[in-house]
């Protein structure tokens, strides 16, 4: 977990990795070595290293890039459209007109943000091979240490790409008047298909921590404020062996430049309030645990600062008299004491829940509050719990961990279930509006694209001339 209150959308995509090449190539002002020499397929001491197959403005795509694509995407079960051949060479090299462009307006990423993604990525690759670290590291020929410093600067690009793609379609807007035409000229069979969603309400109790518990953290916490201070250890050594937060400790707990708005409350009154460097401040007390925390820098309307988190562990029993309390709760509620709305507010400590009483809501990538999940976008343990359950039925108690890395105990009520069906305009207007939203998106992105390619240097290999490609203009 990290301190940040806000967090990416997520979306799992195949990574190239970069390597050392050179190959028979017109000259290129960036790539002084790359001039035409007959039969030179990059050849070293005898032995194939690489082949650069495309240049995109000042940067190059190997050929291992597009072989690294093609065999993580069937790690993952990704299917190719057309030629893969052509495909991947084209998705990468489209990828690096997005960069270039955002290189250009100074689009701007987070270091917090890139090591969470970069964490959450291994985490899914790791699911992919039953958890097992061994196997990912025999699949990818690395140790995951050297994994997890080859993701960092992909993941960079690609949310310096994301980014860019945000801003290039932010003033696109669809009026009601415009949903309304295109669905009454919609043909019958282009009519979208809504997949089966259930509206959930939690009520959640998070079990209390002893306050033995309590103390032992904050006094580990004293303890390597004294240790800094007296300098028997440096601030980012402790970080790297103590620190709970994965996504910072690696890096001595450095968070990377940060606006206030993103962080913690509690967390930023302190970041931001530091003003000596060699000081530690008192320990903090957020939503995800205790810190302690140094400054770095501060520049303009934004700190970078050092954070040692802790994190206080909940016993069996707390968890045991939560999950229990919960379910008397359930009891009452199905025996219409009171109803879940009323509950919700006065007995759930879900700050996101308990003022919409007790309802599940997500803000989409649209920008859109929606109460409507799919089952597979719920969290897991909410899933499984009102999978069974009819509309109207109340959850036993069960814990999870939740987006904080806490752990809490919840109880969950099917509130409604809307089948698999046709969109109509009447129950699914927001489904249409997001269509035709997507589309114009898509149609100034693709337009973009095709714009990009003329004025942007851009060369690619002979045996992909041929190719047929998505975007026009890559063989001019």
């Amino acid at each position: 977990m990290n301190i940040f209150k806000k967090t990416i959308p997520f979306a799992i995509v195949a990574i190239p990795l970069l390597g050392m090449a050179s190959a028979s190539m017109p000259a290129h002002p960036a790539y002084p070595e790359m001039t035409a020499q007959a039969d030179s397929d990059s050849v070293s001491m005898g032995t194939v290293i690489d082949e650069v197959i495309w240049v995109v403005g000042d940067e190059a795509i190997l050929k291992s890039d597009v072989e690294q694509m093609r065999m993580q995407a069937a790690m993952e079960g990704v299917k190719w459209s057309g030629n893969p051949d052509c495909t991947i060479p084209e998705q990468i090299a489209v990828q690096k007109l997005f960069k270039h462009q955002a290189i250009i307006d100074s689009i701007e990423v987070t270091d917090a943000d890139v090591a969470q993604e970069v964490e959450q990525q291994i985490n899914y690759w790791l699911e992919m091979v039953d958890g097992s670290r061994e196997r990912l590291e025999e699949y990818k020929h690395q140790p995951l240490s050297q994994i997890r410093n080859d993701l960092r600067d992909e993941m960079k690009d690609r949310q310096m790409v994301q980014k860019m793609k945000m801003k290039l379609v932010e003033d696109i807007a669809v009026t009601p008047a415009e949903v309304r035409r295109y669905f009454k000229d919609m043909p019958q069979d282009s009519i979208p298909f809504v997949p089966t969603e259930v509206e959930v309400q939690i009520i959640q109790r998070t079990p209390v921590v002893e306050q033995e518990e309590l103390n032992r953290v904050k006094n580990e916490l004293r303890e390597y404020t004294e240790r800094v201070n007296k300098g028997e250890a440096s601030f980012q050594t402790l970080a790297r062996l103590y620190s709970e937060d994965p996504g910072t400790a690696r890096r001595g707990g450095e968070l990377g430049l940060t606006g206030r708005g993103t962080l913690d409350p509690a967390f930023a009154t302190v970041a931001f309030n530091l003003t000596d460097p060699k000081k530690v401040s008192k320990i903090v007390e957020s939503e995800f645990g205790f810190h302690i925390i140094q400054l770095i820098e501060k520049r303009g309307e934004k700190v970078n600062v050092r954070h040692i988190l802790r994190k206080p562990v909940v016993s069996q029993d707390a968890i045991d008299k939560t999950l229990v309390r919960l379910d008397s709760i359930a009891d009452d509620l199905r025996a219409e004491k009171y109803t879940f709305e009323q509950a919700a507010p006065l007995l759930s400590d879900d700050k996101d829940t308990r003022n919409s009483k007790g309802l599940l809501s997500t803000n989409m990538q649209t920008g859109r509050i929606s109460s409507r999940f799919r089952m597979q976008d719920l969290p897991p343990e909410i899933a499984k719990a009102v999978d069974t359950l009819q509309v109207g039925e109340i959850s036993k108690a069960f814990q999870m961990i939740n987006q904080r890395g806490k752990t809490v105990c919840v109880i969950a009520k099917l509130k409604n279930r809307i089948n698999g069906h046709k969109a109509t305009i009447t129950e699914d207007f927001q489904v249409l509006k997001d269509v035709i939203l997507q589309k114009r998106q898509n149609e100034r992105i693709h337009q973009w694209v095709v714009d990009k390619i003329k004025s942007v240097y851009t060369h690619l290999n002979d045996d992909y001339k041929d190719c047929n490609f998505e975007y026009e203009g890559w063989n001019k």
